[in-house]
């Protein structure tokens, strides 16, 4: 079939399936004469780009993994069991929809405008009269740390902090454990060896953050007695006029 029979069968713009091929992510089709024909493997081929880019990979990335795929490298079908085993939840907070009355109460205690302040951090946003709460634990650690004390706004910049290094920490953990795979991090580099050294890790992973995330508080709490840093606003006013 030609380019534009492809077009219409797969419901693919001829733009996008030159794209595709311009990047390196859809085979070159067979020249006769001065026309293009493509197959049923270009058929096949783009129905598994649209289902990877639906579940949000680039098209370089889809690239990648379909060369994979063309040396014998991976089976498409063991790498999306591999990538339902990845995208499985590591905690038990997940989003949920609730109406304001719900929301009302799950704030109760909290002070005027945490609702604000909860859409202005991302935890909260509102789809119409209602509210998709992104993480319900987020929204119970702002009501224990105002219990301990803490200033909610202060509360939603702590946990800005935290998400920002969380997410370049398992960042570079993820790397180096793909890069090291069937070499150091799973028995082989089999999506199912991956799998199962994945399920196998979260618990020491966890254990690990949460260990290494103590000490280095101990650590910074330390230095700060150690520094003579007062906690008394006056006195570090006083201090600070006489340096």
């Amino acid at each position: 079939m030609t380019i534009d029979e492809l077009a219409a069968h797969t419901r693919t713009p001829s733009r996008t399936i030159r794209f595709y091929q311009a990047k390196g992510a859809l085979m070159a089709p067979e020249i006769r004469g001065r026309t293009a024909y493509y197959g049923p493997a270009h058929v096949e081929r783009l129905e598994a780009i649209g289902m990877l880019k639906d579940r949000g990979l680039s098209i370089r990335a889809i690239r990648d993994l379909m060369s994979r795929i063309d040396r014998g490298d991976l089976d498409l079908g063991e790498w999306l069991g591999l990538e339902e085993k990845l995208a499985m939840p590591w905690s038990e907070d997940a989003p949920v929809v609730m109406s304001a009355d719900e929301l009302n109460e799950a704030l109760t205690g909290l002070p005027t405008g945490t609702l604000a302040l909860t859409v202005e951090f991302g935890l909260v946003e509102r789809r119409g009269d209602r509210y998709l709460v992104q993480s319900p634990g987020m929204l119970q650690v702002l009501r224990q740390a105002h219990g301990a004390g803490v200033d909610v706004h202060l509360a939603a910049e702590a946990g800005d902090i935290i998400e920002k290094h969380a997410k370049a920490l398992t960042r570079d953990l993820v790397e180096l454990f793909m890069a090291h795979a069937g070499r150091g991090f799973g028995t082989s580099s089999t999506p199912e060896a991956i799998r199962e050294t994945i399920a196998a890790v979260r618990a020491p992973a966890r254990s690990a953050v949460s260990l290494l995330f103590a000490r280095a508080m101990e650590e910074a709490l330390r230095k700060l007695v150690e520094s003579g840093l007062t906690l008394d606003p006056k006195k570090r006013r006083s201090s600070s006029r006489r340096r």
